[in-house]
């Protein structure tokens, strides 16, 4: 895979990955998310994100709204603890729209405040839309048990009593101390010649100014294995389980990645499933998941079950814990592992827009994108020891916390 890669003096930087297609992706990276938040800031960074649809310098939200519809385009945004990213997808004719709308709205947003008014309602309704979701909100509440106190431990949504006081002084501070154009990153993926991506990117992107504070973050604070069950009145019985993991610079992140998919990656194959799903019957869904971030990461395991069943199931989840833990993988299942993995990367590469996000934020993080073949090369190097040694890390009964909704 061939990427194309250019700095402008302001810092932003651009990537593009060349690929015959009618549709065409692009997206900005933003290196500010919810853990950037102050306390009293919480919420923030995601109200920012929805603000940017309500109103620019010479846009009202309906035309914003209507820039790419009108030509089938589409556009969107999301928070993450670390990150924002305002992404589209467009016929490749109409790839100077799509940037300078995302860069209107980033760079020119005018916050209105009937539309901040507005918008607050709009986000409570989707914290208690989330909040009848128990599935969803149980890994909100298991990361607070982790991470304990620290910022990236706060669901980024926010809470309503933060998003009441939030004004229009506090957004274009919480802006002007974090998107930092040094920590930006524009990233295309779409048929289009490089020298047409920066002709139109130095139209748009290149005039912004510059702003370069440098990414300070607060560091994590020591773990302490914690349980809690807690009252939610709900049908099924849910339960998380996990521990810390790996930063996404740690030289095991990959071995984690294995491991994770191993026990309960997206493969009905997974041994979690198989051991409560297709053998027992215990639970519909169950799955594991681990997310790295800059300093730090976490593990977890999910399952929901009835009420009968949960010990039976907590029971299963630690006897698939302790076989990685102590019985080595054979040559035949470590190459299936390996095998396994490298297949559903490259489905998830054959969605566009995926690779275009990919392939963002990698750049903003490592400022380099691996290509494919080095991500094989770094899955092929993973041992059947390395993962062993992992599970007896992460997996340990004793660095484990837990969260059930009862």
């Amino acid at each position: 895979m061939a990427f194309h890669t250019h700095e402008f003096d302001n810092g932003i930087r651009i990537i593009h990955y060349r690929m015959p297609s009618q549709v065409a992706h692009c997206g900005l990276y933003i290196n500010a998310g919810s853990r950037d938040e102050q306390r009293d800031e919480h919420g923030i960074a995601h109200f920012i994100e929805h603000l940017f649809f309500k109103g620019t310098k010479k846009r009202r939200a309906h035309h914003i709204i209507s820039r790419l519809e009108a030509v089938g385009g589409e556009i969107n945004a999301y928070t993450g603890k670390e990150e924002t990213c305002i992404y589209s997808s467009f016929m490749r004719e109409d790839f100077e729209r799509s940037l300078e709308l995302i860069c209107d709205m980033t760079f020119h947003s005018v916050f209105p405040e009937k539309e901040l008014n507005r918008e607050r309602q709009v986000i409570i309704d989707e914290i208690l839309s989330y909040m009848d979701n128990p599935a969803e909100q149980i890994f909100d509440d298991f990361e607070e048990i982790v991470f304990c106190n620290d910022p990236i431990g706060r669901n980024i949504l926010g809470t309503p009593k933060h998003l009441m006081k939030f004004n229009r002084d506090d957004i274009i501070r919480f802006i002007d101390n974090n998107y930092q154009t040094d920590q930006m990153v524009f990233t295309s993926v779409g048929d289009l010649d490089f020298r047409t991506v920066i002709r139109y990117a130095k139209k748009h992107l290149e005039p912004v100014q510059a702003n370069r504070k440098g990414r300070i973050r607060e560091g994590h604070k020591i773990y302490k294995p914690a349980s809690r069950t807690l009252s939610r009145k709900t049908h099924q019985v849910h339960c998380i389980t996990g521990n810390r993991a790996f930063d996404m610079h740690d030289g095991k992140r990959m071995t984690m990645i294995v491991l994770n998919n191993i026990l309960g990656g997206p493969g009905m194959s997974a041994r979690l499933n198989l051991a409560l799903r297709e053998r027992s019957g215990f639970a519909y869904n169950v799955e594991s998941h681990y997310t790295s971030w800059s300093d730090t990461g976490i593990f977890s395991v999910y399952f929901g079950c009835d009420r009968d069943k949960i010990d039976k199931c907590r029971h299963l989840v630690i006897k698939e814990f302790s076989v990685l833990r102590n019985k080595r993988l054979s040559p035949a299942q470590l190459k299936r592992a390996k095998r396994q993995l490298k297949g559903q990367l490259a489905i998830g590469w054959e969605n566009r827009e995926n690779l275009m996000m990919a392939i963002g934020k990698s750049y903003l993080l490592f400022n380099r994108v691996d290509p494919v073949e080095e991500i094989y090369r770094k899955i092929d190097a993973v041992t059947a020891t390395d993962i062993m040694e992992v599970a007896n890390y992460i997996l340990d009964p004793g660095s484990l916390s837990e969260l059930v909704y009862i």
